[in-house]
Formats: structure tokens, sequence, C-alpha cells
């Protein structure tokens, strides 16, 4: 099972993200979780120790791995002769890092040259890894994409079984999700779905609905609001490790088992 999370900026993305790898591996699967957010905070919603987080260099910014595999300078942009087709197989094992209940993280990273049609060679390692990732990785990759739409742009979550799109009461978040919709089924993911976060009401859940119906998204399941998460991030904890039975993770265990049952 491959499971893309995205959404507008501060939606709760990297919670839910984060909380349905460490659950999965806890119910015994092999759970890859993929930070291509360059926000780059899914180690700490993992509950991966500041101290291991202060050493993980993004692979975007591996000039070491990024020259030896692409076979051209760090850096490079238009012009270089690239290697479009670099050996990723090796590099969840060299790169990614355990964190508890054995769920491995690989930390993207950044690429900062614009247009789609970037072949610098941090962008071609990158599109060789997502391409092996979502072919190849058995278990479960779970992503935390931007809160752009850069990576569905470039179309590095083709192969994913479903993309989560998160959202919360308001219009902003709604107006990211269609986006989101439109380009999902320009490069044929296979399922969008919505994830309603921070609902504090079943108006909330009502208006939730009726919007993601508009542009034909079925709203999974809806998240309370819960000041137990912004406590666990004040903390720097891991959610699910702050407030185990907290409404919030509570709510994402149900939603682990929805996935569960439609996806494998």
């Amino acid at each position: 099972m491959k499971i893309a999370v995205a959404g507008k900026g501060g939606v709760g993305k990297t919670l839910i993200c984060g909380t349905l790898a460490r659950l999965l591996a806890r119910d015994g699967y092999s759970v890859l979780a993929v930070d291509a957010d360059p926000a780059m905070n899914l180690a700490f919603s993992l509950g991966i120790p500041a101290t291991e987080v202060s050493k993980i260099v993004p692979l975007t910014e591996n000039e070491e791995l990024i020259s030896s595999r692409t076979k051209a300078p760090y850096g490079s942009t238009f012009g270089a002769l690239v290697n479009l087709t670099p050996t990723v197989d090796d590099i969840t094992e060299k790169y990614g890092i355990v964190g508890p209940d054995r769920v491995r993280l690989l930390v993207m990273g950044t690429v900062r040259s614009g247009g789609s049609g970037c072949m610098c060679p941090a962008n071609s390692l990158v599109r060789a890894l997502i391409r092996h990732i979502t072919l190849v990785e058995k278990d479960v990759v779970v992503m935390d994409m931007e809160a752009g739409l850069e990576h569905l742009g470039r179309a590095t979550v083709r192969g994913f079984n479903v993309l989560l799109c998160v959202v919360e009461p308001g219009l902003q978040s709604i107006e990211t999700a269609a986006r989101i919709k439109r380009l999902a089924n320009d490069i044929n993911v296979k399922e969008v779905v919505g994830v309603g976060n921070k609902v504090t009401s079943k108006r909330d859940v009502k208006s939730i609905t009726e919007s993601l119906e508009k542009i034909g998204m079925p709203l999974l399941c809806s998240i309370p609001f819960d000041k137990n998460i912004i406590r666990a991030d004040s903390s720097r904890a891991a959610p699910i490790d702050y407030a185990p039975s907290s409404k919030a993770i509570t709510a994402i265990k149900d939603l682990e088992k929805t996935l569960l049952t439609r996806y494998t």
C-alpha cells in the first residue's frame, strides 16, 4: 500500500502522515515514511529525537550522493550531461533513518530549480527514487508532500494507491484541494479522498463534506480539533507518544483501519 498525504500548509498533513506510519508499523507492516515537504517536520511527528534530526542531511543536499549517482556536478542545471536513470535501489537502506516502531524515514528535501521540465541532477535523483519507491518498495509507503503542488506537477506520486487530501474548515484549504484533485487526475493517481482535520462540530463535517462533493472528492473521515496536538508540537514530541488516547489519535486509528480495509 502506498499513501500520499497532501494539502494546504498548516492543515495537519504531517500529524496524519507520521501517526499513520507509526500505527501501521505497530500492526506489523514494514513502513517507509518519506518526507517530501521542505518544512521537513515528519521526523518530529514520528518521534525521532532532536539529536538525530539535527544529523539528517536531505537527499537533495547530499552533494556527494547526487554527483556520484547522476554523473553531474552538484548544482548543475540546463546544459549539463545528467544520468537520468541513476541507481537508487540502495538509497532507502543507506540513507533512511530508523525511528520508533522501526519506521524508516527518508528525507527528500527541496529541489530548488523551477519548472516541471527541469533535469538538474537533484531532480533526476528524486524522480528516479520516487519511481523506485512506488514500483518496488514493499509493504507500506507513506509520503508527506509539500504544502504546494510541486510534487504533483512533477508527477512524483503517480503509482500511489491513494492520495489523502487533508482539509480543515474554511475555504482556503478547499480551494487547494480542488487544484490537487485536478492535477492528480491529470497524472492518473488511482484515488483522491478528503480527510477533514481540526473539526469542532457536526456543522464543520457537513460543510467540508458538501464542499468536497462539489469538486468530486469524497470525505473519508474527520479528525476532531485536539489541544493535545498543539501541546505535543510545543514539546517537540510525537502526538502518538504524547497523548496516545487523545481524540485526534483515536480518529487517525480509525482512518488506518479504513485504509487497510480498502487498499490491502
